[in-house]
């Protein structure tokens, strides 16, 4: 797929991300719900070891394809290695799957109810990197805790800036702007969310198009006018913590948004299972996420 390829099958919905880039701190956690246990490894290399054996397993499944995955989100170590005997990027590419690499090196600490992304020093370095590798978009995250105005405003600038970089590198960014959803006051923060990245949005010079990665809002419908907004290519959804069957009822009354799940995605996969077993929890799984990505209910007044 040619980069104008990979754009219209974006643009055209027809499916859903799969993220695949837990990272260091995230690891044990996947591990652990992959069914093997902290203490299953030694060294720090063991274990991003294993867990790239488990991404392996799902890129290369017969249920893992472009048909309702259009993208997956890699780990930048995963983006260093081979799946199936290729790079990993090539890897999806070849099965009509979009790769986009996580960026982002962590969190900040909690201010203004917010925590901004750490800096990335190197960041340059790495986004030439990914176009090499044919990495086709970046993933950055921060986390909204709280409706603090000014918080969501430092997000926001922040997202847009490092989104800008990325554009400026050829590559298309996913701003993730996530709203805890454990948050007392979670239906205000989606509405402050929502006026700052329409005003930050119809302010960025040029004509290039970001996609957006939001958790599924309070009140269902809230983010069409991002789905709309002209500097938007695609909005995606995390499962923020919901279970699969939640995620994607929550998902289902959004019109134009899609999902981009990892825990919702991965939560019936074992270890332990045959292939056999593994390739019918999987599909079963993308068939459940690519149904609420693709038919939507009936919108509630």
């Amino acid at each position: 797929m040619q980069t104008a390829e990979m754009t219209a099958k974006i643009a055209a919905g027809k499916g859903f991300i799969a993220a695949l880039d837990q990272s260091g701190g995230s690891t044990p956690k996947a591990l652990k719900g992959y069914g093997i246990e902290e203490g299953a490894w030694s060294t720090d290399e063991e274990m991003f070891g294993l867990i790239h054996a488990m991404r392996s397993r799902i890129i290369t499944s017969p249920a893992f394809k472009g048909d309702k995955v259009f993208g997956a989100i890699l780990f930048e170590r995963t983006m260093d290695s081979e799946v199936g005997g290729k790079p990993a990027a090539q890897a999806l590419i070849d099965r009509g799957v979009i790769p986009f690499l996580k960026i982002d090196k962590g969190l900040e600490e909690e201010a203004n109810g917010v925590q901004l992304m750490k800096p990335m020093p190197g960041l340059d370095k790495l986004l030439e990197r990914a176009k090499r590798a044919g990495i086709y978009g970046t993933k950055e995250r921060s986390v909204i805790n709280g409706a603090n105005h000014a918080g969501i405003e430092a997000i926001v600038t922040q997202q847009i800036e490092v989104g800008r970089q990325v554009l400026a590198a050829g590559l298309v960014p996913i701003l993730e702007p996530e709203v805890n959803i454990k948050s007392t006051d979670r239906a205000q923060s989606d509405v402050l969310l929502l006026d700052a990245l329409t005003r930050g949005l119809s302010a960025m010079p040029g004509s290039d198009r970001v996609m957006l990665k939001l958790s599924l809002p309070v009140k269902p419908g809230l983010f069409e006018p991002l789905v709309d907004h002209p500097r938007v290519l695609r909005v995606v959804a995390l499962s923020g913590g919901y279970n699969r069957p939640e995620a994607c009822m929550e998902l289902a009354k959004n019109r134009g948004v899609v999902a981009s799940f990892s825990r919702a995605l991965l939560e019936d996969l074992r270890y332990q299972m045959s292939d056999a077993e593994f390739d019918k929890a999987l599909a079963s799984a993308i068939d459940e996420i690519y149904k609420a990505s693709t038919h939507k209910a009936a919108a509630v007044n």
